[in-house]
């Protein structure tokens, strides 16, 4: 059974960071992408960003690029978030997940199939 399980989420100022981890086990996590998730309340789930399975490829939505970036180590089986500049609307539960396949360009919830329980992440104005 995969396990994924999400850390580093807090409250923190409009402007600040914050680097979210996600740690892996279960099946051979250097095999696959990875991506990272967001719900915002009462919105639906949207994609935040994928790593490919040897993390020379990443994908950010249009929102996050400049102020996102994603990064894994393997030896730890442990992909992050790191998010700079944080805003307002960059207030949700975050969530990472495991795709079906090594590319990381999966931006749609089907293209993963297992999932942390998510991690909140409240930026203040």
């Amino acid at each position: 059974q995969v396990q994924l399980v999400e850390s580093g989420g807090g409250l923190v100022q409009a402007g600040g960071s914050l680097r979210l981890s996600c740690i892996a086990s279960g099946r051979t996590f250097s095999n696959y992408a990875m991506g990272w998730f967001r719900q915002a309340l009462g919105k639906e789930r949207e994609f935040v960003g994928g790593i490919s399975w040897s993390g020379d490829k990443t994908y950010l939505a249009d929102s996050v690029k400049g102020r996102f970036t994603i990064s894994r180590d393997d030896a730890k089986k442990t992909v992050y978030l790191q998010m700079n500049s944080l805003k307002p609307e960059d207030t949700a539960i975050y969530y990472c997940a495991s795709e079906k396949t090594r590319w990381g360009r999966g931006s749609r919830q089907y293209d993963y199939d297992y999932w942390g329980q998510g991690t909140q992440v409240t930026v203040s104005s």
